[in-house]
């Protein structure tokens, strides 16, 4: 009910027209003619209303914002790590040797309640606390963001409107009905996006997968370890988790492998895969019954790095977050608190070209006709499968990466 009516008021006007430097006054004018309405429509009154927004301010420095005038170039804004930094350092062994460590003595901690979570959801205890390792490094990583002006500041000037709006009045129904203080709330922070709690739920997932699991009567994802591991798995569950399986395999690519063939539109048979040569790493073999299940390569560095065959579960951890090298992370870091090893095949260093010379390839390679979906500045399989089927047809060395050589020969191209 609740959603539905969210989803309701969703059909709505953009901010009103401000001038540059008149941010803060249109942020309240917002606030006041547009925002207000909406939430005393879900049943927040007033008096919640106001104390949320007293003394906020949008916060200029997030990401993923759409400044006007001057303010668009005023601050470097850093995006998102999962999407800028190179593969290799994002996978940082340091980091994940030191929270494989963590996530095993975690284990035994807790294995009473991880036990529990496994039977009643049917996730795995590693993969449980994979998430909170890499949400907030098993609460050890201190928050930084107040999370009403996270999500109100999205909501006003964020590339995604709508959704950090549905989000802002959910997290002021929280609030409104009881299942956390604004204190409460504000004191132990938030991501940018307005993300809270120990394994990072956004507001409205906090109303459709939180549990109580230590038997409080009361879903605290902030401060319960219990309710936090179990929401985890609750949501994994909620969103396609298949129950005794893993998320994908690392593996070992034949020589002389076209890397374009990346990405879910070339996904076929994990039988059909073994028949292009592709090998498990570490001379494991993949059981018989998974055989027939269907998997997509993964090359988050080109052939700079490891290659991976994804399977459903994958998809399922991105839903968590939709960044591959985040799922990939997750996935790792939970066989290796499950006792496996590390990658077999080392990540090599590579560069990172800019957003905006990363659309740059993908706005030339769509009209080019080697099609790559959206123009967004993002790196993804379709953006090197497409450079693959490019640097084919030109001769070039197929490494399925966006370098700086290949954006200069696409400039040079027509």
């Amino acid at each position: 009910m609740l959603l539905a009516l969210v989803v309701s008021l969703l059909v709505l006007a953009a901010p009103p027209a401000m001038a540059a430097g008149d941010i803060e006054r249109g942020f309240r004018i917002w606030l006041e003619r547009d925002l207000w309405p909406d939430a005393r429509r879900m049943g927040i009154r007033r008096a919640t209303f106001e104390a949320a927004f007293e003394g906020v301010t949008p916060n200029l420095s997030l990401p993923d914002l759409v400044l006007p005038g001057k303010h668009r170039k005023a601050r470097k804004v850093k995006g998102q790590a999962e999407f800028i930094k190179p593969p290799g350092r994002y996978m940082s062994e340091k980091v994940l040797a030191w929270l494989t460590q963590k996530g095993r003595d975690l284990l035994a901690a807790h294995r009473t309640t991880l036990q529990r979570t496994a039977e009643r959801f049917g996730v795995q205890p590693s993969v449980v606390l994979a998430i909170w390792g890499r949400e907030t490094s098993f609460g050890e990583w201190k928050l930084k963001h107040d999370p009403i002006r996270a999500l109100a500041t999205e909501a006003y000037l964020g590339r995604r409107k709508r959704y950090f709006r549905a989000e802002l009045l959910f997290a002021l129904r929280l609030v409104e009905d009881g299942h956390v203080t604004l204190e409460k709330m504000r004191r132990h922070r938030a991501s940018w996006a307005g993300a809270m709690g120990l394994t990072q739920f956004m507001p409205s997932d906090i109303y459709r997968h939180a549990v109580d699991f230590d038997g409080d009567a009361r879903a605290d994802v902030w401060t319960s370890v219990p309710d936090a591991l179990a929401s985890a798995a609750k949501q994994l569950r909620d969103k396609g988790w298949q129950a005794g399986k893993t998320w994908g395999y690392e593996v070992r690519v034949p020589r002389d492998f076209d890397c374009a063939l990346e990405g879910p539109r070339h996904a076929r048979t994990i039988r059909e895969w073994v028949a292009l040569g592709f090998r498990r790493t570490f001379d494991r073999a993949f059981l018989p019954e998974r055989l027939d299940e269907r998997a997509f390569l993964l090359m988050p560095a080109g052939i700079y790095g490891p290659a991976f065959l994804m399977i459903k579960n994958f998809l399922v951890f991105k839903e968590y977050n939709r960044a591959d090298l985040y799922a990939l992370f997750v996935g790792h870091l939970a066989d290796r608190i499950a006792g496996m090893e590390g990658f077999e095949r080392p990540w090599q260093p590579v560069k990172m070209l800019a957003s905006d010379e990363i659309k740059f390839i993908q706005a030339r390679l769509n009209r080019l006709g080697y099609k790559v979906g959206k123009v967004d500045g993002f790196l993804g399989p379709a953006t090197r499968s497409g450079i693959g089927r490019y640097q084919k047809a030109r001769g070039m060395r197929r490494d399925c990466w966006p370098s700086r050589a290949l954006l200069e020969d696409l400039r040079r191209s027509s």
